[in-house]
């Protein structure tokens, strides 16, 4: 792992190789995990007409949300950190149990501060495991007398054979606002939730784990997180899917987004003072023992 953060300073790309074709790789347009291949199997979805004009942000991977979940009256949807260039701190490096990380950052700028003034700084860590990917958060606001509040989420896209056979733990009691119900507030009575028509829900007060069947070659994929206390599940079906440019119309059936965030409540975040979540996606093997639930508070 020789590549110096200067050698791709000039390139808009950043890959993880652990070898035995397992690589993450990264587009430094948001920050936005564009593959997560396992012994060569890509586990996440990018639409065939996703735009990387630099511009746009990024339709699939794993776009970063941030200061803003949803429509926004001071800037774009869901915020700036997705279509903000973010800096390489780190550039991939291999540690001594043969995991690799790499560290971005983003910090405030002209751009930012022209839609919202604070400073504030970002630092995402991520891993490349054998089965796992590894993303650690930090934001910090160096202001000696100025709050902020903000949303936050991973936006992730998996990539699934036929979304409608997925299914999802982990939300049986929980409540929701359904966006396709104009915002109404559910409770789910379901042991596993599962996907057949346009869905678009905030999960409140979600435990830390979640497992996705059947996704890539039937297996099922653990979504651990913490300090998201929200866990959005989302699927345009067909007639969003045609509403949207940079998706394909027939694509909706090979991807499910489960979302872990900072959405229904916005974090508070006090000068002087750093947030930090976690989110682990893992490949469960058979064998493999689960990680212990707890509830957020």
């Amino acid at each position: 792992m020789a590549t110096t953060a200067a050698a791709v300073a000039a390139t808009s790309v950043v890959v993880l190789d652990r070898g035995n074709n397992t690589t993450c790789t990264i587009n430094l347009h948001g920050a936005t995990v564009v593959s997560w291949r396992v012994n060569n199997q890509e586990q996440l979805f990018v639409s065939k007409l996703a735009s990387f004009d630099g511009k746009k942000a990024i339709r699939g991977g794993i776009p970063f949300v941030f200061p803003q979940f949803g429509p926004w009256s001071f800037g774009p949807q869901h915020g700036f950190a997705r279509i903000t260039r973010w800096h390489l701190d780190r550039a991939p490096e291999r540690l001594h149990n043969g995991d690799v990380e790499a560290i971005f950052s983003l910090l405030d700028n002209e751009f930012t501060r022209s839609i919202w003034n604070y400073q504030f700084r970002i630092t995402y860590r991520l891993i490349l495991r054998e089965k796992e990917l590894h993303f650690h958060i930090g934001v910090y606001n160096p202001s000696k007398d100025l709050s902020f509040t903000f949303n936050m989420l991973l936006h992730t896209y998996l990539k699934v054979p036929d979304v409608r056979r997925c299914q999802i733990t982990g939300l049986q009691g929980c409540h929701f606002i359904d966006k396709t119900r104009e915002g109404a507030l559910y409770q789910e009575g379901r042991e596993v939730v599962t996907v057949n028509e346009w869905t678009d829900r905030i999960y409140q007060h979600t435990p830390q784990e979640h497992v996705i069947t059947n996704v890539v070659s039937g297996r099922k994929m653990r979504l651990h997180k913490y300090n998201f206390p929200d866990t959005v599940i989302w699927n345009p079906w067909i007639d969003r899917s045609r509403e949207m440019s940079d998706f394909g119309d027939d694509e909706f059936p090979n991807m499910l987004c489960v979302e872990a965030g900072n959405v229904s409540s916005p974090v508070i975040l006090l000068p002087g003072t750093c947030f930090e979540a976690s989110q682990i996606l893992q490949i469960i093997i058979e064998g493999n023992v689960s990680r212990k639930t707890k509830r957020n508070r």
